[in-house]
């Protein structure tokens, strides 16, 4: 017998007109209550469809349906976290999933509806390549596609490329590939950094401005936490620069009580990034939409000097060496340099090694899992048990060697339980 809400799955296929949708859908209804029927109780198929839908964001085949039914039941000695790599095999996996969640890590507008381009390519490239997911903040890679599909080339001024990748509906499990950053927009190998080095993110977070964008919004997109969320005016305030006023209004309590908070952090982590700018002719390209990123080694750029007469006593950036002062103090909780690697310090230069800084964090790791979680379960985690959930699956995602796939397995498992 078909249970109650696999039978209301079933109606509202069969209420349908049957367009191209309404017939898929059904296929796979009636299959499903075959099947049911026989050898794969209703209860495995109606989970199989949720961990696809969840996961890859499309109903599965009635093919897939079935073996993914047979792997929750151990066929084969197979287990649930096989099918939901089966669930992983398809297309929209990556042109949907990976995809929406990455773009609008890529913007300011943190908005989903933006073009395709070179971080979220990256993003979906080291996925489906099983890397280190840890390396999105210090790798010289970019993801490209592949050659003899009619794009035009990479282009360190123009988005064209990805553009035309996604104009033309490519499958980006098939058409990517790794490229250095250095051989594509002219940074040299020790300045690329991963993501935060993309043409990408250097249009949306160099662009104007003083650089303190690149790093709050890398904080929120790979460590989940806004500035808000890490403030302590307990930390030395040596490296905030002349443009903060040590007054605000007249008043120095708002500074000692309010933006050293946040400067006293952020502005001495914020020195790797001394040396990029994002440059576009603003006459005749208003939009930035044809400018590039650019590398000054040994020249700090003038917006880390701009409004120096708001306080000429404060810090003035001379170089891209960084210290994180947050391994101390209430943001030690942060579990920076999770797992002890001797090769990440707490100081350095330049933005790939502070990008491994970030990225060797508990927290980092954390939000991982979070932002998959949240995905795959619709919601954020609620209670106790997917908090430590939560911790069990970051740990997991450690153990995969920094898999991203791992964590999608571990949420998709945990929530087609009806949790």
């Amino acid at each position: 017998m078909i249970s109650s809400p696999f039978t209301s799955f079933l109606a509202r296929c069969l209420g349908r007109q049957l367009d191209l949708l309404s017939r898929s859908c059904l296929s796979i209804a009636l299959a499903a209550a075959a099947i049911s029927s026989t050898t794969v109780v209703a209860g495995s198929l109606e989970r199989a469809l949720v961990i696809h839908n969840r996961v890859a964001g499309v109903p599965p085949t009635p093919e897939v349906l079935t073996l993914m039914a047979g792997y929750i039941d151990g066929a084969n000695g197979k287990t649930v976290d096989d099918a939901v790599r089966e669930a992983m095999k398809n297309d929209a996996f990556y042109n949907v999933t990976l995809k929406n969640m990455a773009t609008p890590w890529t913007n300011r507008d943190q908005t989903v509806f933006a073009p395709l381009n070179d971080y979220t390519a990256t993003v979906v490239g080291l996925v489906h390549d099983d890397k280190d997911f840890r390396t999105i903040l210090s790798t010289d890679q970019l993801y490209v596609g592949k050659t003899g599909l009619g794009l035009p080339n990479y282009a360190s001024n123009s988005n064209a490329h990805y553009e035309a990748i996604e104009a033309k509906g490519l499958n980006l499990k098939d058409v990517l590939e790794p490229k250095s950053q250095s051989s594509l927009n002219g940074l040299p190998a020790e300045a690329a950094a991963g993501v935060m080095t993309s043409r990408a993110a250097a249009k949306a977070f160099f662009i104007a401005g003083t650089n303190r964008a690149m790093f709050r919004f890398t904080l929120m997109n790979h460590m989940c936490r806004d500035l808000e969320q890490v403030h302590d005016i307990t930390r030395t305030p040596d490296f905030i620069r002349q443009d903060v006023s040590r007054s605000p209004g007249g008043d120095s309590r708002v500074y000692l009580n309010g933006c050293i908070g946040c400067h006293s952090g952020m502005d001495p982590m914020a020195k790797a990034f001394a040396y990029y700018d994002y440059k576009f002719d603003a006459a005749t390209d208003p939009d930035a939409l044809s400018g590039s990123i650019q590398y000054t080694a040994g020249t700090v750029h003038k917006k880390y000097l701009q409004n120096s007469a708001t306080f000429p006593y404060g810090y003035v950036t001379t170089n891209d060496n960084w210290q994180n002062y947050w391994r101390e103090g209430i943001n030690s909780n942060l579990g920076w340099n999770w797992k002890a690697d001797p090769s990440v310090p707490a100081s350095g230069a330049g933005a790939k090694s502070m990008g491994e800084e970030l990225s060797h964090s508990h927290a980092f790791a954390a939000c991982q899992v979070e932002k998959v979680f949240k995905h795959v379960c619709l919601r954020k985690p609620a209670d106790s048990t997917d908090h430590a959930r939560i911790e069990t699956f970051t740990n997991n995602f450690a153990n995969s060697g920094y898999n991203l796939k791992q964590i999608f397995v571990d949420t998709a498992t945990y929530c087609s339980e009806g949790n």
